[in-house]
């Protein structure tokens, strides 16, 4: 499998000494990938680049096609002047990263399912992300009802998932977008990782919700859609997942 380093040298095969930015590319692929689609500009002042410095390397990386200029989302009315662009990881810069322990962490949920059974790796899977949903319970549930999805995506941006809030487009919720997810490799073969990620979110924002596209299904993001309507109790929080709130496809 390729990595980022190798395909952020030159695409034939040549030795580091050859290309000595490839490590400042890859720094670039790399904040794109944690923190979400980004403007020059952003990606100049987290790295510490100058603007023709970050412009060089993303002429690069979209060459290489490891990420995609794309059209800023604008929320509200836009202002004068035409907004900067942002870019964002393609589905290849992804999956160039590497992924040092997918072939282990397989292993061992493979061991799982064999020698327990597929309740084992639910029982895991839902142990996993509880410790998320232990860590984000009073980001989340001390937010206003109506920043609470917002308040869950900024909690999963700082672990690394790249994750926003955004109006529906149909204007009957939210949606919550996840453009990174560090297990997706792993995921894609177990999905119960996902199954139970889905129930911290809708344990945490205190209603159903309903995944629409997994990462690890082939989608480009994991995007979650929280309908609009009362919260729920606390006592009420506890969600199972049926075929009635997941849409066909995603439950594999």
């Amino acid at each position: 499998m390729k990595t980022v380093r190798d395909v952020v040298r030159d695409p034939v095969a040549t030795p580091v000494t050859d290309d000595p930015h490839a490590g400042t590319r890859e720094r670039v692929a790399r904040s794109i990938l944690e923190n979400g689609p980004s403007t020059a500009a952003a990606l100049g002042a987290r790295l510490g680049l100058t603007s023709a410095a970050v412009r060089r390397h993303l002429d690069t990386l979209l060459g290489d096609g490891m990420i995609e200029a794309r059209e800023p989302r604008v929320h509200g009315q836009r202002g004068r002047g035409r907004p900067a662009k942002v870019f964002a990881l393609t589905d290849a810069g992804r999956d160039a990263f590497e992924q040092a322990y997918d072939d282990l962490a397989v292993s061992a949920m493979r061991f799982l399912a064999e020698t327990g059974g597929e309740r084992l790796v639910g029982d895991f899977a839902r142990r996993r992300v509880g410790e998320l949903e232990e860590r984000y319970r009073h980001l989340v549930g001390g937010a206003a009802p109506e920043e609470r999805v917002t308040a869950l995506a900024n909690a999963l941006s700082e672990d690394g998932y790249a994750a926003s809030a955004q109006a529906s487009p149909t204007g009957s919720g939210e949606q919550l977008c996840q453009h990174h997810c560090p297990v997706a490799h792993v995921a894609e073969q177990f999905p119960q990782l996902c199954e139970a990620e889905t129930e911290v979110f809708a344990r945490l924002l205190g209603t159903h919700v309903q995944r629409l596209a997994t990462i690890a299904h082939g989608d480009g993001i994991c995007t979650t859609h929280i309908p609009r309507g009362p919260a729920l109790t606390m006592s009420d929080r506890t969600v199972t997942m049926t075929d009635e709130h997941t849409p066909e496809g995603i439950s594999r």
